[in-house]
């Protein structure tokens, strides 16, 4: 049986298959390295399509056209122009007309000059993003392989706005708060979450010879943190943790 990229809910998945799938923006994907969705390739392919034609329909339209030529007529019309103003005693119009030039080129130069300017800073604050959400993830044990996928699942949640970066819902609007409901949530307790939430992305904690997933899924499969004060917290799991699980148990503290 062919595998399928994508399943809504881990339920779906046959139980032969689950180990090949990790859960990814509410969904549950493939884990294979260069794997796309069809949806997406159909998409690409469609578009290309589509500027592939656009472009035929510009080159018919614009078949036998010189565009040296074309800047060559211009250049005379407009030296014809000035010619025939400073005949008519003009000349005012004529300053008019070439300020009017200068100042609209200058306009022109500084416009791209801020698109680039924003364009290389949104840059900027993407590679800083990564740049804390990697570094806080490696202290928690994050797998050098799965640094594409932290990234990946950092781009969702954090966004530029304004020239700053906040977390916000997937609406892309609702600001996400921290656990104390108020503070902003920050790219250290994000990461503390992905911890429980994704445990797939950091490093293998079985040991002492106990077999994975020996710890009777405490953290890994309630997505709770134990060692976290409030609700979460429970003596009893952390106990069987410790036991089971030393390191995974010391992530969780850590990211408590």
């Amino acid at each position: 049986m062919a595998l399928k990229f994508k399943y809504g809910t881990k339920a779906e998945i046959p139980a032969e298959h689950l180990p090949l799938y990790v859960e990814r923006e509410g969904a549950f994907v493939l884990d294979a390295e260069g794997a796309v969705e069809k949806s997406k390739v159909d998409e690409f392919r469609t578009n290309n399509l589509a500027l592939k034609s656009q472009l035929a329909e510009l080159a018919a339209k614009y078949d036998g056209i010189d565009p040296d030529a074309v800047k060559s007529l211009l250049a005379e019309k407009a030296r014809l122009e000035e010619e025939k103003l400073i005949k008519d005693g003009e000349v005012e119009k004529l300053v008019e007309k070439r300020t009017k030039a200068i100042v609209g080129e200058a306009e022109k130069r500084m416009q791209t000059a801020e698109a680039h300017a924003a364009t290389v800073s949104a840059q900027l604050l993407e590679k800083e993003i990564e740049r804390n959400v990697v570094e806080a993830a490696t202290k928690l044990g994050l797998r050098a392989t799965a640094i594409p996928d932290i990234k990946l699942r950092a781009r969702s949640i954090f966004k530029i706005s304004g020239g700053t970066v906040s977390a916000v819902d997937q609406d892309g609007q609702t600001p996400v708060f921290g656990r104390d409901g108020v503070t902003p949530l920050t790219f250290d307790e994000w990461v503390s979450r992905q911890v429980v939430e994704a445990p797939h992305l950091f490093e293998s904690s079985a040991g002492g010879g106990a077999p994975s997933g020996g710890s009777g899924g405490v953290g890994k499969q309630t997505g709770r943190n134990p060692f976290r004060a409030g609700a979460d917290w429970n003596l009893t799991e952390q106990m069987k943790l410790l036991k089971a699980d030393p390191k995974l148990a010391e992530r969780l503290k850590a990211s408590a």
